[in-house]
């Protein structure tokens, strides 16, 4: 029973049950892993230039980007918060990294999650790589995205 994710596809792709079952599946390991129950978030699937004004708009940042994430600080509500992924870049990635559309998407909200949860690769002494590294070897997904955040 999907209920977890609130979906929003702002675009014309086509996501298959499956796929938003195995994002079920991520987001219910991520909270067990972190003893956390009975949270939901929103995921909304975006084009460049929508992603691009949320960054710009949120961020100070006038460029496209592959995935944001706005927690929701609340200790009364069950919604951690959203996480927005640019298709462009979900096409754009699985492309250059040689994997499925639906990998990259499940590598990006498993990007996005950790987000919401407090994780940041920008400011943690690797946390958020390590359990990132974690979730993608359990659930057999392609390490680019560890590749990819190495590079940085």
């Amino acid at each position: 029973m999907r209920n977890k994710i609130d979906f929003d596809n702002q675009t014309d792709f086509k996501i298959s049950d499956d796929l938003l079952l195995f994002l079920e599946k991520i987001f219910d390991k991520i909270l067990l892993d972190l003893d956390l129950k009975d949270k939901q978030c929103e995921l909304l699937l975006v084009d460049n230039l929508t992603i691009q004004n949320l960054n710009k708009t949120h961020r100070n940042k006038d460029k496209p980007t592959d995935v944001l994430s706005f927690p929701l600080e609340s200790d009364f509500s069950p919604l951690l918060g959203s996480i927005v992924i640019s298709l462009d870049f979900i096409k754009q990635n699985s492309e250059k990294y040689h994997h499925t559309p639906n990998d990259e998407m499940a590598l990006l909200f498993i990007h996005g999650v950790l987000h919401l949860l407090g994780f940041d690769h920008e400011k943690d002494m690797g946390e958020q790589r390590c359990k990132e590294e974690e979730l993608i070897t359990f659930f057999n997904l392609p390490q680019s995205l560890i590749v990819r955040n190495q590079e940085c």
